[in-house]
């Protein structure tokens, strides 16, 4: 554990661990929310005034009274903020940012044209040369490569997918593509920075030396695309869209059920075939792996054809539920198609989320309190580490809370400036409901951000 002092409780395996994010909506948010959620101390500088933009993404949901982006409400969970114009061309403005980033391990952004703000990488290393920095941007930073004009273009989830042919293969072939959401590259991207981030972490650590990390969210994109690069590479073939169906083996599809319902259904490697066959009914020696399933030719063959449509057929003729048992019992891959109510009301969804909290609860070590203070401490070792933040123990209930939460913010002015800390006898740090109906911190309601919010 680092000498520093921290506002957060410790626990989990990032204890110790400092994060400055600036920036908004998803990709390096919600990588930083990872980090938090293990333990980091994040703090995400906002706009005065303005705040995150993700703070106005509907939907919004009613909690007493007030508005709070459904969105904002889950990605922002476990993070301090603060409002800052991040402009350091201001003295004022540049010794506080400055005096953040030297109590820091890593400055998280995705605000691609820093040096209008003047932001540094060479200047930050200065301030602190242990310091990890990562960029994340759609296109990528110039100093990494790439043509500079394309890396300073402004980018969206979608813009990553488009350029990096990933939209390309989502859909039908004859019809335009589909984008994959809910932002599906900016989630992508966050992981991508995480993985940066730590492995930069670890040797800063190791080493002394701060670490630059760039991820362009088309890159990351690109990462997850199998063979779509090296078929054109290799074999010169550019991969088309084919729908639902994989056009190499079956059956992999979405296929109708007698009630009305969607199911997923596939079966790849002549052992998972052979179980699906037998399991639907269907005589194995005719409808055989090499002439129905072993590749492009197979499955476009009249045989394979001709599997294709009595597997629609029988799903047809099975509800939903029957389909899902059947392939239970067989041991072959395969879900009704669900949404969001049909998941979080599943009881096998329910049963993990009350079997995790039961395992938690059993094997974790009593929080320590500090007499009169709202923070939750945690052993600095233990099974208690990484545990959700839902888990952790609550503080008292809020009107008990005042003391520490003005604690909180006390500290969190303290890092930033010392001779900020109180002004007029009161901590000078604007909190989230200066510019919005309700922060999420306060939704959220884990220990700290009690004393936060």
């Amino acid at each position: 554990m680092s000498d520093r002092k921290f506002i957060i409780p410790e626990y989990g395996p990032f204890a110790g661990m400092r994060v400055i994010t600036s920036g908004s909506l998803i990709a390096m948010p919600f990588a930083a929310t990872m980090l938090a959620d293990f333990g980091a101390e994040v703090i995400h500088i906002e706009r005065p005034g303005v705040g995150d933009t993700l703070r106005m993404l509907a939907p919004f949901a009613e909690v007493n009274g007030k508005k709070v982006s459904t969105a904002w409400a889950q990605d922002a969970r476990n993070k301090l903020s603060l409002t800052l114009e991040l402009n350091l061309k201001h003295p004022e403005v540049k010794e506080l940012f400055y005096g953040l980033i030297k109590e820091a391990d890593i400055f998280m952004e995705n605000m691609v044209w820093l040096d209008k703000l003047g932001i540094y990488d060479e200047e930050l290393l200065k301030v602190n040369p242990k310091l990890v920095i990562v960029h994340i941007s759609g296109l990528g930073n110039a100093k990494f490569g790439g043509v500079p004009s394309v890396c300073n273009r402004a980018s969206y989830d979608m813009i990553g997918q488009a350029f990096s042919g990933w939209l390309y293969l989502q859909g039908f072939k004859d019809r335009d593509p589909v984008v994959a959401k809910p932002y599906m590259n900016d989630f992508v991207s966050a992981f991508a920075a995480l993985f940066g981030t730590l492995a930069a972490y670890t040797t800063a650590q190791k080493t002394g030396k701060g670490q630059v990390v760039d991820v362009a969210q088309f890159e990351a994109m690109a990462q997850y695309m199998c063979g779509t690069y090296t078929s054109y590479t290799m074999a010169g073939q550019v991969s088309e869209r084919s729908g639902n169906a994989s056009p190499a083996f079956q059956p992999y599809d979405l296929f109708e059920s007698k009630d009305g319902a969607l199911v997923a259904l596939g079966a790849f490697g002549p052992g998972v075939y052979k179980r699906c066959i037998q399991a639907l009914g269907f005589d194995l020696e005719y409808f055989n792996y090499k002439d129905c399933s072993s590749g492009v030719e197979a499955v476009a063959s009249p045989k394979g054809r001709e599997l294709n449509a009595k597997v629609v057929e029988w799903c047809k003729s099975h509800t939903a539920a029957e389909i899902e048992q059947i392939m239970e019992d067989a041991k072959v891959p395969c879900s009704k198609v669900n949404n969001a109510k049909d998941t979080f009301e599943n009881e096998h969804f329910k049963s993990r989320d009350r079997r995790r909290r039961h395992h938690r609860l059993r094997h974790r070590p009593e929080a320590q309190r500090d007499p009169g203070q709202g923070l939750a401490r945690r052993p600095e070792h233990g099974p208690g580490h990484g545990v959700r933040p839902q888990d952790r123990p609550r503080l008292r209930r809020r009107q008990d809370c005042r003391p520490a939460r003005e604690e909180a913010h006390l500290n969190l002015t303290r890092l930033i400036r010392p001779s900020l800390a109180k002004r007029d006898g009161r901590p000078q740090m604007r909190n989230c409901h200066e510019f919005d109906e309700i922060s999420a911190n306060e939704h959220k309601r884990t220990p700290y951000e009690y004393c936060i919010a």
